[in-house]
């Protein structure tokens, strides 16, 4: 209770809504300025006849909608910058984390990821009304909108809080989502798939808003996880909100989800079981004793009496009665050295059930609960730096369910980059190639909070950290388990670790990432408004490049307007004596340095590239730039050149 004083009169009109909201809840709607009534909708719970009015249409209305379709539809002329020294690998890497407003990145991307995005998955912020959502200014024209597009630093789409009594509760959150999913979509591949994690406060909108981007015939499913994994007692109704909901979309209605990805070269039998080929998997759990007591418990071998503890910190994945079941049908391999852990045998056969049913109910002994997720953080971190961040195995599950082991995940929400830690996670296991595309506004953390003493001032600088140390983590476990694999075949073991099986001559994990942030473009003002420049200003734009804009900018720039992967691995060379990028061979090279002529084009043209781009000023005329041009087009006709 404040204790202020209100020092106005009350409003009348927002009481009586109220009241009639009590009474008549579906008569009661949000408009622009905030909530209303639907006097249509009212006018006919107080009559027994049809009341004609507008007709009516199945479809789902808000204010603010149609703006976020224009929203959607116009360009951007803001631009990526790389920032090598926060990368890892930046040369040699597959994976991006890209600083900046998602819905300007999407844009961004459109052109060099257009239908090449195998799964998308999202945790957008929850409509909750304490979280924050994405204010976008829809109050200004479009006319408006377009001529400061770009000119505006990132507080131009801040992050707000969206209280209930704030009369657009609803409407705020769908004019954040719509647009980013509509851009979203066309970066899926014809088979992709995309997953998005929700709550009940906008589950019901999120689906219809899907079902108009999507498609209805799209929806593939409701996951359900059952997250939490004690019940909360905050709640005044006395229900604990212990669920949350996947909503997976598909491209294209032929598209399948996988099944579990089961390489059988893995299952063998060396001791010729007539119940077939089978492999040793881990009987680790993921909880605690305090989060799941059922699921510590001692092993014991019915032969030698050898007693088996449990992991403290991760128990069993399966119960002792399942166990002692297991134990009587031959399903258990116990360890020859004391120092080994039982483990399951897992015939072939038996996943055949696994490979044709996915089911919408996540078992949470596989995927784990949110308290999983802030465990497997904070062991990380030695700190909790981030609220309730999703486990690794709930992402790890719809990795293996949505992707083959060489596709590309898109998370343009990704928070504390779980999914670039679960991908990551998953290529070790097996031998996978899977790359991320991480995307996260830079929200900067609460000065009281523990991340920021700690010294990560917003949240991207939390999720790189992460991606840093997951990354190193995996790797050291990865060399550690292939050692292993070289003992136990050395000593000629009965049995070897499935997840050991791993052809340490194929495998090359990639745990680094090319950071870019947003920026405004490259080029000067000018180049997009002339019209606000007179000629006396123009001698202030002699070159048409921002002067603290780099080569690797500028690179950066050109891929992305030539629709080229921000991916492609990047190296370094010199041609007659200048700097020189070479993008995936011969995909692309670009020179910005001056001095471009003949001498240097014939030198470049050895390499016959499809595309060669330099800077205006590179050529000391008009007349020098023509002479390269023509001589290229004679010496490698293949090659497409273009100026900025």
């Amino acid at each position: 209770m404040t204790d202020k004083l209100d020092l106005q009169s009350p409003d009348l009109v927002n009481e009586n809504i109220q009241k009639i909201a009590t009474i008549f809840p579906n008569c009661v709607t949000e408009t622009a300025e905030g909530k209303a009534i639907d006097f249509d909708l009212l006018r006919q719970e107080l009559n027994h006849e049809i009341v004609e009015g507008a007709k009516e249409r199945y479809r789902l209305e808000w204010p603010g909608k149609r703006e976020a379709i224009v929203t959607a539809n116009l360009p951007t002329t803001k631009t990526l910058r790389p920032v090598p020294e926060e990368s890892v690998n930046f040369d040699t890497t597959e994976n991006l984390y890209i600083e900046g407003d998602n819905l300007e990145v999407l844009k961004l991307l459109q052109e060099s990821y257009l239908g090449k995005i195998k799964m998308i998955y999202i945790d957008p912020p929850y409509n909750t009304g304490n979280d924050f959502v994405y204010k976008d200014n829809f109050t200004q024209n479009s006319e408006e909108f377009k001529e400061d597009s770009g000119q505006t630093d990132e507080t131009g789409n801040r992050l707000v809080a969206n209280p209930e009594t704030g009369g657009r509760y609803h409407s705020d959150w769908l004019t954040m989502m719509y647009p980013r999913l509509k851009l979203a979509r066309n970066l899926l591949t014809d088979d992709g798939i995309i997953f998005i994690s929700i709550d009940d406060h906008e589950v019901h909108n999120l689906r219809k808003v899907c079902d108009e981007i999507l498609g209805e015939v799209n929806f593939l499913g409701a996951f359900v996880w059952h997250r939490r994994q004690n019940a909360d007692n905050r709640n005044f109704s006395n229900l604990s909100p212990d669920h949350e909901y996947l909503l997976c979309f598909i491209k294209n209605e032929q598209t399948k989800l996988y099944g579990k990805l089961i390489d059988a070269s893995k299952y063998k039998n060396p001791d010729n079981d007539t119940r077939g080929p089978w492999a040793s998997i881990d009987l680790s759990g993921l909880a605690t004793k305090d989060q799941r007591p059922n699921l510590h418990y001692d092993i014991i071998d019915p032969v030698t009496g050898a007693i088996y503890p449990p992991n403290p910190n991760r128990g069993w994945s399966k119960s002792k009665v399942n166990i002692e079941q297991m134990i009587l049908e031959g399903r258990i391999l116990f360890p020859r050295k004391e120092t080994g852990r039982p483990r399951e045998k897992k015939f072939l056969d038996s996943l055949n059930s696994d490979v044709t049913g996915f089911s919408t109910w996540l078992n949470s002994d596989e995927v784990g609960f949110t308290t999983n997720g802030t465990r497997e953080f904070s062991l990380l971190f030695e700190g909790k730096y981030f609220d309730f961040p999703k486990p690794s195995n709930l992402l790890k599950t719809i990795i293996l369910q949505g992707m083959s082991k060489e596709s590309t995940i898109l998370d343009f929400f990704s928070g504390s980059s779980t999914t670039a830690h679960a991908i990551m996670q998953s290529n070790a296991e097996d031998g996978g190639k899977r790359k991320f595309i991480m995307v996260q506004l830079p929200e900067k953390t609460d000065e009281k909070s523990d991340a920021c003493k700690a010294g990560y001032k917003n949240i991207c600088e939390i999720g790189k950290e992460r991606i840093r140390r997951a990354g190193k983590k995996i790797e050291e476990e990865l060399k550690a388990k292939i050692e292993k694999q070289k003992e136990e075949q050395a000593g000629k073991l009965e049995f070897v670790d499935e997840d050991q099986s791993i052809n340490q001559n194929d495998q090359s994990l990639d745990i680094g990432f090319r950071v870019y942030r947003i920026d405004s473009s490259n080029m000067q003002d000018v180049y997009y408004r002339p019209q606000d420049y007179k000629q006396a200003n123009l001698d202030l734009f002699a070159d048409n490049i921002k002067p603290d804009r780099t080569p690797r900018d500028l690179l950066t720039q050109v891929m992305l307007d030539w629709g080229l992967p921000l991916s492609y691995r990047i190296e370094e060379i010199l041609i007659d004596g200048k700097q020189v990028f070479r993008v995936a061979q011969n995909s692309l090279i670009a020179c910005f340095d001056n001095g471009i002529n003949e001498a240097f084009a014939k030198e470049l043209a050895t390499h016959a590239p499809l595309r060669v781009v330099f800077r205006d000023r590179s050529f000391a005329d008009d007349t020098a730039k023509e002479n390269v041009k023509q001589l290229l087009k004679q010496l490698s006709p293949e090659t497409e050149m273009r100026v900025i």
